[in-house]
């Protein structure tokens, strides 16, 4: 099974990120448009988080900055105690592919090849051998469940098993960190509600979940909700009432949907 952050240990025992002050600025033309404004926050190793927010609250900005997709303009960012900021192009691209899982609202999964070789690409940048890229990729497809769908290629796959293969695949290098961009956006309630389920169950294990949602039955299912608004943070609290994602899947009707698990 895949274990957190190359054994890192769970929640609360130890920093993982911290940001402090950070602020966000680009130009359209000649209009600045204030992004971020002076975030600080921190996130412990083994926290499941939901970050939500409108259009335009600055929650995306928040993930590239976090993902190490783009540098703030002011403030610092560390990750695993290095500041991301002061890092070349090169430096950010080794952190991404390293420390770093990322899972996307549109699966981003290749057609041509099947669930086993789509987990394994994030291998390929590094000196991981053939053989040793095939267990890693078949290890991370079993902690998602899909171990007897290996061979399968995504068109053969409903649309909560491609999302439970880009899971794997954010996970074949044991990164310090999961970052999932509105990973239900395209999918029904009750394959929402089991690719949460996933993201608990590793969560659990020690692996660190910080989800982008604008959904707010969804962020139920983090253990911490922070709210953006016009570039700041407006809210951040633990989530006292947190939906456990297999009691939600019993609680459903079934639903006989050709295509579906």
């Amino acid at each position: 099974m895949i274990s957190p952050g190359n054994g890192r240990p769970a929640e609360g025992s130890g920093q993982l990120i911290r940001i402090d002050h950070l602020v966000k600025t680009y130009l359209l033309g000649e209009v600045e448009v204030h992004a971020l404004r002076g975030v600080s926050l921190q996130i412990s190793q083994g926290e499941f988080v939901a970050i939500m927010g409108a259009s335009g609250s600055g929650k995306s900005t928040f993930m590239n900055v976090l993902g190490c997709l783009d540098k703030p303009t002011k403030g610092t960012y560390r990750l695993d105690q290095i500041d991301v900021g002061q890092l070349t192009r090169d430096e950010l691209a080794r952190i991404r592919n390293r420390k770093i899982g990322f899972v996307f609202q549109g699966f981003n999964l290749l057609s041509r090849t099947t669930a086993l070789e789509n987990v394994e690409l994030p291998l390929l940048y590094g000196s991981t051998s053939h053989r040793d890229r095939r267990w890693q990729a078949a290890d991370a497809l079993e902690t998602v469940g899909l171990a007897d769908r290996a061979h399968h290629y995504p068109s053969q796959l409903s649309g909560g098993q491609q999302q439970r293969v880009a899971i794997a695949r954010a996970l074949v290098n044991s990164p310090s960190i999961v970052l999932a961009d509105e990973p239900t956006g395209n999918l029904d309630s009750r394959t929402s509600v089991e690719v949460m389920e996933v993201f608990q169950r590793l969560n659990d294990n020690g692996i660190t979940i910080i989800l982008v949602t604008h959904e707010s039955d969804i962020a139920q299912f983090a253990k911490r909700q922070i709210v953006f608004r016009d570039g700041k943070v407006r809210a951040d609290k633990a989530n006292g009432s947190q939906k456990i994602a297999s009691e939600a899947v019993r609680e459903m009707p079934v639903i006989d949907d050709e295509g579906d698990e």
